[in-house]
């Protein structure tokens, strides 16, 4: 991919940004470091909020800002991942200053080509979204984004349903802003190397490539869960996410469908970059799935292109501002009219 994008894209400007995201690769045979709450010998790994106060505001007009460098100087490598014990929101919001209300945050010091919404998809775990907006904020700002946060807060159903979670966060966002990125985060992942970019390729991307619960490496070979993004383009060439499946039943077979019928490649970072920290409770089960199905193609075929975006009923119940992030209520019974019946 990087030989791909050096030979047809920035010849010049791509150089640098490549050679900075190979450094400290492993070699062949070479165990990759372990980082919940300490750092392996030999290879330091920073607080998410060391030096982050050098990120200010400076005595400029927004207006003559110079552009952000294409390398992020704030950019350290790999993090350590500790979260305080009894945290409280208050806290998370006396620490990022430079977050405005709903969750939105700019580069205070330049201008940022990459405009990035994360849409995480909620179901009450409270402080699991705690703990992700308390690590995930610093490290989006060491990124010089701009970027917001949605939290879509699912009710009045029993069963959760991350796909049309993932559909409504979409839509909501784009009617906010023209973000050309589109992070799908599930509330329990917390990044572990803050090389993991959360900017948009020219492919959609499955990005939690290495879970620790996992160790480090994909449960099977199709799994799509945890942290997936894509371009708004992108999104409408697969029709968006399936609207019916409910609990965890197949969801990343049907995604995975859709980017083979809509004729696209999926790319994964180095499983050094996309590397998490899973919280202990809750986890996603949908690891437990079972490799592709032999002819999963079938029935996925005759149906992915009327059930998804442009099938997405639902009622946005309220829209508040809060501090860290934009919390959208809605109601997912609301099914649109000639949608496809739930799986």
């Amino acid at each position: 991919m990087g030989a791909f994008l050096y030979k047809n894209l920035h010849r010049h400007d791509l150089t640098p940004f490549l050679r900075f995201l190979i450094q400290d690769k492993t070699e062949m045979g070479e165990e990759l470091p372990f980082v919940v709450q300490g750092s392996s010998p030999g290879l330091p790994h920073q607080d998410v909020y060391f030096n982050i106060s050098q990120i200010h505001h400076v005595d400029i007009s927004r207006e003559n800002l110079p552009n952000c460098p294409i390398i992020s100087p704030y950019i350290s490598g790999p993090l350590k991942v500790r979260i305080p014990e009894n945290l409280t929101m208050e806290q998370t919001v006396e620490k990022n200053p430079l977050v405005e209300l709903g969750g939105q945050y700019q580069p205070p010091d330049c201008w940022t080509r990459h405009h990035t919404a994360v849409v995480v998809p909620y179901y009450g775990q409270a402080k699991h979204l705690q703990h992700l907006l308390f690590h995930l904020h610093p490290f989006l700002q060491r990124q010089q984004l701009h970027y917001a946060i949605y939290v879509v807060n699912q009710v009045n159903n029993t069963v959760f349903n991350r796909g049309k979670l993932r559909n409504v966060g979409f839509w909501e966002a784009m009617q906010e802003e023209d973000w050309d990125c589109v992070f799908f985060h599930d509330v329990n992942l917390l990044p572990e190397d803050n090389r993991n970019l959360y900017i948009c390729d020219i492919f959609p991307a499955h990005v939690s490539v290495a879970i620790d619960k996992f160790n480090y490496k994909l449960p099977y070979r199709g799994y799509l869960g945890g942290v997936f993004s894509l371009r708004p383009v992108h999104y409408l060439r697969i029709n968006g996410f399936p609207n019916t499946y409910w609990g965890w039943d197949r969801e990343d077979d049907d995604i995975a469908a859709r980017l083979k019928l809509s004729g696209m490649f999926l790319s994964r970072p180095h499983l050094l970059f996309g590397r998490y920290h899973m919280l202990e409770e809750g986890l996603d089960p949908s690891h437990k799935q079972s490799p592709e199905r032999p002819g999963f193609l079938g029935p996925i075929q005759h149906r992915w292109q009327y059930d998804g975006a442009n099938s997405l009923g639902y009622r946005l119940l309220s829209k508040e501002l809060q501090p860290l992030y934009t919390n959208l209520t809605v109601d997912i019974s609301v099914s649109a009219p000639g949608a496809p019946m739930p799986s």
